[in-house]
């Protein structure tokens, strides 16, 4: 479990903000339509984002991340793994997501991926976009920088970087010869799912690569630190919060 169901973002939202949000159902590449939610800032800053949540799928923490990032001018569309397994409808906490999370394929997030990337380009399509994603979405968006998306970074809170997939999806560190774009790496001290000698692997993985990355280990900090709350982690949860900002502008 990652967080509670009705946790809300560690940011403080910014008072007055413009915010326009939609409900979409996108289509992916092999057909299937998925959920997604769509953030629209009122004077864009040009960036744009896309949102891979943890193992629960799309629900209210991330539509509410998404707006946390059209706040400060970065449109963002968040997106849900299920729509080939459990349909589009919104889900409660008693939704039972391992069966969905499990039948999930590294293709499947990409193409699903791809089609958010295309909503954001929708009206330019050299806009510089972003990924983001959290724990299996960490993993996630760090693939997504070697699928074929010509991102302009991908952003990772507490992914497994070494470890493989579900369904034959390759360790985030395996494809570093592909990856296209910087990489941002957050993660927890104290994460007992993730080894520092695993974090130490990726990062040494992408510097003999060559690839541009920041890689940041909170001390302290447990798995899933961005999504408590505030109170409990608010320096690392402030500082993440700002070295996004800093990498989504030093690479747009």
């Amino acid at each position: 479990m990652c967080h509670r169901f009705d946790a809300l973002p560690a940011i403080t939202p910014i008072a007055g903000a413009a915010v326009d949000v939609e409900d979409l159902t996108l289509t992916a590449s092999d057909g299937v339509e998925f959920a997604a939610f769509h953030a629209r800032a009122e004077t864009p800053t040009g960036p744009g984002m896309v949102i891979l949540p943890d193992v629960r799928g799309l629900f209210r923490f991330y539509e509410e991340l998404a707006i946390r990032f059209a706040e400060i001018g970065v449109d963002a569309v968040a997106i849900d793994y299920f729509g080939r397994t459990a349909g589009n409808a919104k889900r409660d906490a008693e939704f039972d997501f391992w069966p969905h999370v499990r039948a999930t394929t590294a293709d499947g997030v990409a193409a699903d991926t791809a089609a958010a990337v295309a909503v954001l380009r929708a009206n330019d399509a050299n806009r510089p976009v972003f990924t983001v994603g959290f724990c299996f979405g960490g993993s996630n968006s760090w693939l997504q920088a070697s699928s074929g998306h010509a991102l302009a970074g991908a952003i990772g809170f507490y992914g497994r970087p070494t470890a493989d997939g579900l369904n034959g999806a390759p360790a985030p560190s395996s494809t570093v010869a592909r990856i296209e774009c910087p990489i941002l790496g957050l993660m927890g001290g104290a994460d007992e799912s993730i080894p520092a000698d695993a974090v130490a692997e990726w990062d040494a993985a992408l510097e003999a690569a060559g690839i541009q990355r920041e890689i940041v280990t909170y001390d302290g900090a447990p798995h899933s630190f961005f999504d408590r709350s505030y109170d409990d982690h608010v320096e690392a949860c402030n500082d993440a919060w700002s070295r996004i900002q800093t990498f989504i502008a030093a690479n747009s």
